[in-house]
C-alpha cells in the first residue's frame, strides 16, 4: 500500500487540504467534530480509488480532488451515524465522536457532511457524477435499514447478507471508481468495468472486516473486537456456522446474540464454533474470489502505474490483519 499511496501522494495531500476547506462553517462544533473524525486515521481508500480511476483513464487534471473529498465526507457521515446506531465507543483506535460529544451532535454533524457533499457535487456541475453518488447514498441508507432488520436473525442467508454488504459498504467504493471514470471521460464499457471492480472490491473489504471482528487485535483493527457479535449482527462467518451446526448449538448462538452484553465465555464459545465449522476460512475464500473477480474487470485497461496501484489495493484488502 505504501507504493500505491506514494504514486498519488501529492493528490491525496490536496484532498486533505480540501477537507479543511469544505468543513468551513459558522458553527464551531461542526468543524471541531468534523476535523476530529477526518483526522483520526483511515486509509483514505475511497478517495484513492477515485483518483486512481481518473489516472487510469489518462486524466491528470484537478477535478478529482473535490470529488474525492466528497467521497470521504459521505463515508465519514455514515461512520458518525453507524457509531450512534451501534453504540460504538471506539473508531479507528480512538474514542468515537458520539462518546466525546454525544449522539445528538454526531447525528447532526453527519447530516451536515451529507448535505455539504451534495452542495459540493452541485458545484462540480457534472450531473453524471451527481447521479452516481446520490444513488450510492440512497443505497447506503437502505443498507443501514436492511442491517437493522437483520439484527439477531439466525435465519440470515449468505445471499441476503451480501445484499446488506453491497448497500452498506461496496456501493460507495463502486461509486468512487465509477465517478473517477466519469471525470476521466471513460467509455461506457470502461465506466462499467470500474464500477464492477469497486463493487467486488467493496464486498471483499467487508468480508475481511467480518473476519477481523473475530481475530484482530483491537489496537490494529481500530474498533472493538467482537462488537458486531455483541450488536447481534449475523455476518458471514456466523452464517456458515448457523448453516452447519446442531440445533442445540443454534439455539445457544441465538440466545447469545440476543444479549445486550456478552461475557468472555459467550464470545469464546461462538469463536470456537466459527473456527470449528470453518466460518473464517470460508469467508476468506469468498473474499479472495471477489478480489479475483474485481481484477478481471480491469483487464480491458492497458498497463499503467494506475492499474498496478488498483491491483495493489485489491491485494491489500485480502492481506489485512496478517
Amino acid at each position: 500500500m505504501d507504493s500505491v499511496f506514494a504514486y498519488i501522494d501529492s493528490d491525496l495531500k490536496k484532498v486533505e487540504l480540501q477537507f479543511k476547506k469544505d468543513l468551513e462553517s459558522n458553527v464551531p462544533l461542526i468543524r471541531k467534530v468534523g476535523e476530529y473524525v477526518l483526522a483520526s486515521g483511515g486509509k483514505r481508500i475511497r478517495p484513492a480509488l477515485l483518483l486512481l480511476a481518473t489516472k487510469l483513464c489518462d486524466y491528470h487534471g484537478e477535478r478529482g480532488i473535490p470529488i474525492a473529498s466528497v467521497i470521504e465526507f459521505i463515508h465519514t457521515a455514515t461512520l458518525l451515524h453507524d457509531d450512534v446506531v451501534d453504540s460504538a465507543t471506539i473508531r479507528r483506535g480512538i474514542a468515537s465522536a458520539n462518546t466525546l460529544w454525544g449522539n445528538e451532535a454526531s447525528v447532526l454533524i453527519g447530516d451536515f457532511l451529507f448535505s455539504k457533499s451534495f452542495s459540493l457535487m452541485v458545484a462540480d456541475g457534472d450531473l453524471n457524477v451527481l447521479r452516481v453518488l446520490s444513488a450510492a447514498t440512497t443505497r447506503i441508507a437502505e443498507g443501514e435499514v436492511l442491517q437493522l432488520l437483520g439484527t439477531g436473525d439466525v435465519e440470515m442467508t449468505e445471499e441476503r447478507y451480501i445484499e446488506v454488504v453491497i448497500c452498506k459498504t461496496a456501493v460507495l467504493l463502486s461509486a468512487a471508481c465509477q465517478a473517477g471514470g466519469i471525470i476521466g471521460d471513460a467509455t461506457p464499457e470502461e465506466e462499467a468495468a470500474l464500477a464492477a471492480f469497486g463493487m467486488d472490491l467493496g464486498i471483499a473489504f467487508q468480508l475481511m472486516d467480518d473476519i477481523l471482528d473475530y481475530t484482530a487485535k483491537e489496537s490494529e483493527f481500530g474498533k472493538s473486537i467482537g462488537h458486531d457479535l455483541e450488536e447481534g449482527k449475523v455476518t458471514l462467518p456466523l452464517i456458515v456456522v448457523l448453516e452447519k451446526c446442531s440445533e442445540k448449538e443454534r439455539e445457544e448462538i441465538g440466545k447469545i446474540i440476543e444479549k445486550e452484553e456478552l461475557s468472555d465465555h459467550d464470545f469464546s464459545m461462538v469463536f470456537e464454533l466459527v473456527q470449528y465449522y470453518g466460518g473464517l476460512d470460508y469467508t476468506k475464500k469468498k473474499a479472495k474470489e471477489y478480489i479475483q473477480s474485481a481484477k478481471v474487470h480491469l483487464e480491458i485497461f492497458k498497463e499503467s502505474p494506475a492499474l498496478d496501484s488498483l491491483y495493489g489495493i485489491a491485494d491489500y484488502v485480502v492481506t489485512r490483519g496478517k
